[in-house]
């Protein structure tokens, strides 16, 4: 794989997330990572937050915002402000492809319910 190069000023190596994060952060999702893994993820992630300080570092100041991030896409270059997304984006349908089934006919089929949730099994378990 080709390295990309950038004018960016080299990153100052400050870790910002330590093992005790990553293990914290795995418990909470309940992973069971092995010592290398781990180690892969601290570094990983660690990489992220010190791009994401160069990327800081940059002089943004005569960059305008975006009003939208797709710009080239679904546009009509020819109207001007929010007009020009008018085919980007769509109206919200308020009952979606076909109506929603009738809350209590739903809880019908359920095997077990409270009368307004369906009931289901505990799957995860610590």
């Amino acid at each position: 794989m080709e390295e990309t190069r950038t004018n960016l000023p080299a990153p100052q190596l400050k870790m910002k997330i330590t093992e005790k994060d990553v293990s914290y952060v795995a418990d909470l999702a309940n992973l069971e990572l092995k010592e290398s893994e781990r180690s892969v993820l601290l570094r990983d992630l660690n990489s992220i937050l010190d791009y994401m300080d160069r990327l800081n570092q940059l002089d943004t100041t005569d960059v305008h915002p975006m009003a939208q991030v797709s710009d080239r896409y679904g546009v009509d270059q020819s109207k001007t402000g929010s007009a020009r997304f008018a085919d980007a984006s769509r109206e919200d349908i308020l009952e979606g492809l076909r109506k929603s089934l009738p809350h209590d006919v739903a809880l019908q089929n359920a095997p077990d319910s409270d009368g307004t949730f369906f009931k289901v099994p505990k799957v995860i378990e610590r």
